[in-house]
Formats: C-alpha cells, structure tokens, sequence
C-alpha cells in the first residue's frame, strides 16, 4: 500500500432555520433564505479526537467517496490560486491598495498591488522605497534603489536551493518573512512542506528562525507586524491499491480509515528559533470542529510578529475544516471552501455530479495574536478568487457561478451576488441579486464601496454594475456588452475603472492581451472610453493582480507581456492613462538568459520616478516617465 496525503472534505454545515437565534436581525435585514451554523467544539481528550475524524471520514466516504475522485488525491495539487489587486473606498480615493506614498510623479513608491488598502499580501518581491528585497528559488537579494546596486545575498534554503519553491515575502522594517515550500524528494511531485523563514536585514543580513508544518500554503495576509499564515493539511493514511470495483475500493478506504491513528491527522511541525531546535505535532487540544462536519482535511491559521526578534511557534489555530481562497479586509480574515471538486453520490443512472457550494469561515484578526473563529456560512456556487469577497460597512458581498458545465454541473449557468451579515456565528444571506450573465461564468469581480462590478464571459463581455447601498436588496442597475473581456478590475479614481484580458471575436476566441478604460459614474449605463489591444499576447496580470502596477499620479500602467505584437515581444508594456485614452509609454525588455531565450519579466515598481522591473535575471531601473532604460542590476 502507498501512504499519501487525503484530501477528504470541508466541513458540513448544519442547517438552521433563520428564526432559530434569540437574536434576531432587524426586519431590514432579516435572512432570505436557510443559514449555515458553524458551532464549533473541542474534543474532550485524544481518544475522542480520533474517533470523531474517523467517523467523519467514514461519513465523507460513504457519502462522496468514489474512485478516482478528487477527494482522493496527494494534498498538494490543492494549491490555491491566490490573486491580488487594488484596495477598495467607496470614491476610489484608494483607488491602487498598492500606492502607498502617492505623493506626485515623481516621489513616492509603489508596493504590491493588494487587495485591500492596509492589508499587505506576500509577494516575489518587496520595496520601503529604499532598498528592494527579492526571492528566487530559496536566494534572497536586496538592492538598494539609490545606488541600483545589489547589496545582500542570503542563501534562505536549509537544503538544496532547487528543492524549494520560488517563495514570497513579507517584510517590516528590517524583518523579512519568507513563505515558500520545500519538496520532499528529488522531483516536485512529492509532498511539500511549507516553511516560514524569518531573515533580518540589519547589519548583515541573516536566517533568526523557521517554521515548518505539513500541507500546503494557501495564502497569507499582514497587518502592521502581525503575519497570518494559512495552512490546509491532509491526514497521511495508507491508501489501498487498486481492488478492481468502486465499490471495493470504497471498503478499503473504509478500512484504512479505521486503522489511522490520531498522528495521521495532526499536522507535524518543526521550528528552528535561533538554533533551538523542536519539533512536534499540533496538540489535539488546539483543534476545533463544527459539532456537524464530514472533514478530513485541517486548517491551520499561524500567527507570527515580524516586530520580535524570534520566529516563535506560530501560535496554531487549527479547525477541522478545508479552504482553498483567503480574503482579510483587516479586522476580519476569511477563509473559503470551493466544493467543485467534491464529487456526489452515484445516482441511478450510474452519473455523478459536483457539488456546487462555498462554504465560508470568518476569523477575528483585529488584534495581535491569535485569531478567533467567529462564524461560518456558505452559498450556492464557486468562487473565481478573493476579489468574489468583500467585506464592507459591515456585511460580506460575495459573488458566484452556479450551473456551470465546466465543472460538472448541469444546467445553464448564472453567477449571483450575495449580501452576508454576521448573526451570532452564523453568517446569513440577508440578500442577494442572481441571473448574470446565463450561459457565461464569472471572469473578474471587483467591489468598490457600495458598488459591486462583474464581468460574465462567454463570445461577450458583460460588465453589470450591482448596487449594494441597500444589503437586503442588491440591484443590477447597468449593463455593458462588448467584445472579449476583463480578467482583473482596478479602480482608477473618479468614477473610472481599467480592466485587463483578452480581447475576443464576436464568436468568443481570444485574440490577445487588452487593457481597457471603464466610465463607471452613470451606473445605469457603464461605457468603455479607450482600449490598448496587442494581438496574440498574454499578461500574468490577467491571472496574478500582483503584477498589475497603475500609478495614478502620471498614469503609468505597467503589465508584463509575452507574445506577438509588431514581431514577438518578451517583457514589460508601458502604458499611459488618461482620463479618455491609452497610449504606449514603451517597452521594456531585460537581457536574454544564458541560453538565449528572452527574460520573463514578472513585476514592476515605481521608486522616485523611477520604474523598477523584476525578472529572475536581475533588475531593470528606467526612466518612469519615458521607460528609457537607466541601469540593468543582474542577480549574484
């Protein structure tokens, strides 16, 4: 038999009447439709512990487990695919989360371009306007953005540099959090361990700590100095073989469930605190479950502060629970649940269908420390990533796909938009607006204020403007039909909006690259004012926010380029927004490979006027304002 990771389940949620709490909601916001409660419990000893995720597993088989399904499978293909963005406000005075000195065209610098103004997002690069921190395949440098020299090298991987995964950083004053994951063995398909590194930068830059527990890294959010890490792992049970039947092969999992001990659950860790070396296994005690949940798979919220001088132990959370998509506005922290994957009971006619539900958990991050779960809901549908949440003025806006055939529903699809409001610990759907875009599913969702925008795709490009001012009574109140669509949403200040994807024939294919310019101040009826199209091309902004740089100030947009265009360009475009058009700044290409192939160029930054590319060769300083290269910066 081979011993692999599980993936089972998310928890199940517990239905609820919405009359059944003492305190009741105001008539206004009353819930529409049936809740989902999250009690969560602790087990009263180990002994329990186990018992209780063995028979929810066994409920998970019994229920869903089939052959071949997805919920069977090593737990690191279930990478999330974390994306990032702008802030939100409700004029888009905070139009670019990222700008965080926008103090003129030329002053100032621009950090990664997040979600939420505030709430800072790891990324393969990192900037105090001073000096710029990057990561490449366990190799920390650092440049100083005044003498455009590399002026450190820490060598962060504890093993072969090859076994590591690129990484991501956090970084607070002279602390640099690495999140990255080392592999288990000598090719990538084997397990990952996801390890956290602290490095400080003053004086002579060096590795203070690590922390390591088994899973896999969904994503991670900052506030201030408090860094929270979210972590899914699976139990490693001994997996039968192939028994020929489904239903053969659903006795053994039965089996081997029964037969797994309460190690097999419990993620293992490791820390390494300025050589004080421990190792362990999160204790059962810290684990918390919904009193009713079918969950194998286990999340765990780490906790470290980048103003200390000590990695610490991570301060573990851990709930019986699955996620894939992590969204913090600051003072709250979600995590959610996609169930596509979660393949359904056979029916009588042999066929199996997908479960088409998101389950969501809310944590209080509004002080330092250790978070606390608060409450759980879910709705109908998928998530596309974290911009599909919102949390404002008090209520959740979330936004999904239903009945789409590409994930194994049946039925023609729609995305709707929900309004959830925390009631006790149940997050409720107060209200919600559904049938956009039939036939289509979501490509991009941006809520800005009281504002929600989403783009549905198929051969055209809706764009619907949703009004949420009113939580019980979301209204689409505008529609805009074009050709090809947007794949990120960027507010751009006074009542404008840029988007970038594909532009697309009247028949759906895709024909490269497209930015596009949105007059959003008449909600009843959006319009597009200018586009910048470059035939056959594609850009990691249209899947990764992070490499999506708008500097308001001069209008200076930025976006990585890979494809054809007046003969095949491999780089960086530089772009020029005004209020009305989008002309091209230039482009920027960094010195080929040692094999001759053309750099990837994967961010930008802008510093005091000048635009800072980043590619895994090196960086590349040019004038912000004409992009004439000033300075090439290889890594050593």
């Amino acid at each position: 038999m081979k011993r692999h990771a599980v993936t089972v389940l998310a928890a199940a949620v517990c239905l609820v009447a919405a009359g059944c709490t003492s305190d009741k909601p105001p008539a206004s916001e009353r819930p529409v439709d049936t809740g989902a409660e999250f009690r969560l419990a602790s087990y009263e000893n180990c002994d329990a512990a186990l018992e209780g995720l063995r028979e929810a597993a066994r409920k998970n088989v019994a229920a869903w487990g089939m052959r071949y399904s997805h919920n069977f499978e090593p737990a690191q293909a279930t990478r999330a695919d974390s994306a990032a963005g702008a802030a939100d406000s409700a004029a888009g005075a905070r139009e670019a989360a990222g700008a965080k000195t926008a103090t003129g065209e030329s002053g100032g610098y621009s950090g990664t371009n997040n979600h939420e103004a505030g709430v800072d997002e790891p990324d393969l690069v990192k900037t105090d306007g001073k000096r710029i921190v990057t990561v490449q395949a366990g190799v920390l440098r650092v440049v100083d953005a005044v003498t455009r020299a590399q002026v450190a090298r820490v060598v962060v991987a504890s093993g072969q540099q090859s076994d590591y995964d690129l990484g991501e950083l956090l970084i607070n004053g002279d602390k640099v959090l690495l999140i990255g994951s080392r592999y288990g063995g000598m090719y990538r398909g084997n397990p990952a361990t996801p390890q956290v590194t602290l490095v400080d930068l003053a004086g002579t830059p060096r590795v203070i700590g690590r922390f390591a527990l088994t899973g896999s890294v969904v994503d991670a959010r900052q506030v201030g100095s408090t860094v929270r890490v979210v972590v899914r792992s699976s139990p490693e049970i001994d997996m039968p073989s192939d028994t020929g039947t489904p239903e053969a092969y659903r006795l053994a999992l039965l089996k081997a469930i029964g037969e797994a001990d309460l190690a097999d659950w419990l993620p293992a860790y490791s820390i390494d605190d300025n050589g004080s070396v421990s190792t362990g296994r999160i204790d059962c005690s810290r684990v918390a479950h919904p009193t009713d949940f079918t969950a194998a798979a286990m999340l765990t919220v780490l906790t470290f502060d980048l103003a200390r001088d000590t990695i610490g132990n991570g301060d573990p959370l851990t709930v019986a629970a699955d996620g894939d998509t992590v969204y913090s506005n600051g003072p709250s922290l979600y995590v959610a649940n996609d169930q596509r994957w979660r393949t359904m009971s056979r029916a009588e006619d042999g066929s199996t269908a997908l479960q088409q539900r998101t389950e969501l958990y809310k944590f209080d991050t509004s002080k330092p420390g250790r978070p606390a779960f608060v409450a759980g809901g879910a709705v109908d549908g998928w998530l596309l990533n974290q911009y599909s949440m919102s949390d404002w003025n008090g209520h959740l806006r979330v936004a999904t796909t239903t009945g789409t055939t590409t994930w194994g529903g049946t039925g023609a699809s729609e995305s709707t938009v929900y309004a959830l409001r925390q009631d006790g610990r149940r997050l409720s759907v107060v209200g919600k607006v559904g049938g956009l875009g039939k036939g289509e599913r979501i490509y991009s969702v941006r809520f800005v204020g009281p504002t929600g925008y989403v783009v549905t795709f198929r051969q055209t490009d809706p764009l619907y403007t949703v009004d949420l001012r009113d939580p019980t009574k979301p209204t689409v109140t505008g529609e805009l039909k074009i050709t090809g669509y947007s794949a990120y949403l960027h507010p751009a200040g006074d009542g404008l909006l840029l988007g970038i994807g594909q532009e697309a024939s009247e028949q759906g294919r895709a024909q490269g690259t497209q930015v596009s310019l949105f007059d959003v101040r008449d909600p009843a009826a959006p319009k597009r004012l200018a586009q910048y199209h470059v035939r056959g091309a594609h850009s990691e902004a249209e899947f990764d926010p992070h490499a999506f740089l708008y500097w308001p100030a001069t209008g200076l947009l930025v976006v990585p380029l890979t494809g054809k265009g007046g003969g095949d360009r491999v780089g960086a475009l530089a772009l020029k927004v005004t209020g009305t058009s989008i002309t091209e700044l230039g482009f920027i290409a960094h010195p080929a490979t040692d094999n001759g192939y053309p750099a990837m160029i994967r961010r930008s930054l802008f510093i005091d006027g000048t635009l800072w590319t980043v590619s895994p060769q090196g960086l590349l300083a040019s004038d912000a304002g004409t992009a004439v290269q000033r300075a090439w910066v290889p890594f050593t």
